[in-house]
């Protein structure tokens, strides 16, 4: 072997190497995979945007997401975890925006994890967690300024996957 080689007379990799190849793959792959998880929910969604402007038509609607429309095997689920959203005019050209999920929270055991918005591009507004030791009704309130177009509100359950409306400002 030669000095500061890691190879032997074959061309085989000593064990030293041979961990931080693999090491090097891992942290490759796990770049490869955080960056899709940013990417993948914005281009499934927008999948949709281009079948129908404004409505969640998709062939991934009931499977990935779930709509009023599409709810896929959660059928029976669909008045329990639909987000419901309201708008009510705001002051200084401010719009609030409540959106309630008719779904009480059974602590940890089933609950609703949290409400999102996002805007007609299914970029990212805002979001409200919940903690279903506290909150026994999830209903958040946002607020707009300046905002038109559709409005998208998801609601995410642990055992019932993410439900997705839309409604126009």
């Amino acid at each position: 072997m030669n000095p500061g080689s890691a190879r032997d007379s074959e061309g085989a990799c000593s064990e030293e190497e041979e961990k931080s190849v693999n090491r090097r793959e891992l942290i490759r792959l796990g770049l490869y995979g955080g960056a899709a998880s940013l990417v993948m929910p914005r281009a499934v969604l927008a999948e949709a945007a281009t079948t129908a402007p404004g409505t969640l038509q998709s062939a991934l609607a009931g499977g990935v997401y779930h709509t009023r429309d599409a709810p896929g095997r959660w059928g029976k689920k669909v008045s329990s975890h639909l987000p419901e959203i309201e708008t009510q005019a705001g002051s200084d050209n401010k719009l609030d925006v409540l959106v309630t999920t008719r779904h009480e929270n059974d602590g940890y055991t089933h609950y609703i994890i949290k409400h999102a918005l996002l805007d007609g591009n299914f970029e990212f507004m805002n979001e409200n967690l919940f903690d279903p030791t506290v909150t026994k009704w999830p209903e958040s309130t946002f607020t707009l300024e300046g905002y038109s177009g559709p409005l998208y509100a998801l609601s995410v359950c642990n055992k019932h996957d993410t439900w997705i409306d839309v409604i126009e400002i």
